[in-house]
């Protein structure tokens, strides 16, 4: 009798353990999406000091969702890519600290899962790499832009961003029918559920830079 009162207890911990880490992924997935939501919103339908503005909000409440959820590699992999975008979209001394950030935010996604999502913290810290002057400005580093974005590839080679960041690195090389053909790549890739804002702008952006290199 009293093996089996035991036998209970230990399953009923187990299944309460459960529904509360089940719980908090549910919880983690709807912020992480959210948080992704706006980052489309933000980076695509603002402009000015407008989306600037958003894109300080955006940080914050990147911020406090890494706080919460420290173990998830999607919640680090937005916070980079919501600071890489805003460095963008600042400019001046302040991007390149917003810069670091990402860096630290991408690096640390990767400790935890680096396949996450299709391997974009790949794909977004090689596009830091190439985007950031080097040294003794920044941490820019051609070499490591490739090796990080060549993996992204591996990792996922239909993603439309692996093969779009791809093709912008390449262009900034002048390896112009490289560059080509991911564009193209990028521009054949599937949609990806729940991301139609997302994948309606990057396809504007891959449009305008095939119409560039023509």
């Amino acid at each position: 009798m009293k093996k089996c009162l035991v036998s209970r207890l230990v399953y009923a911990t187990i299944f309460g353990t459960l529904l509360i880490s089940t719980y908090v992924q549910a919880e983690s997935n709807n912020e992480i999406s959210a948080l992704q939501d706006r980052w489309a919103e933000v980076n695509y339908l603002l402009s000015g000091d407008e989306q600037v503005d958003a894109f300080t909000s955006l940080t914050e409440q990147a911020n406090q969702i890494t706080a919460r959820y420290p173990e998830s590699a999607e919640a680090w992999i937005w916070s980079g890519i919501i600071k890489s975008t805003y460095a963008g979209a600042k400019g001046g001394l302040g991007a390149l600290s917003l810069a670091k950030e990402s860096r630290r935010d991408l690096e640390k996604a990767m400790e935890i899962d680096a396949d996450a999502m299709n391997g974009s913290a790949y794909t977004s810290l090689g596009t830091l790499y190439y985007s950031v002057p080097g040294w003794p400005v920044g941490f820019g580093d051609n070499g490591k832009a490739e090796e990080l974005l060549t993996q992204a590839l591996k990792i996922a080679p239909h993603d439309i961003d692996a093969n779009y960041f791809f093709a912008e690195f390449m262009r900034d090389q002048k390896d112009i029918e490289t560059a080509k053909t991911y564009y193209l790549k990028a521009q054949s890739a599937p949609a990806r559920p729940g991301r139609s804002l997302a994948d309606q702008g990057r396809q504007e952006d891959i449009k305008k830079a095939l119409e560039a290199l023509n």
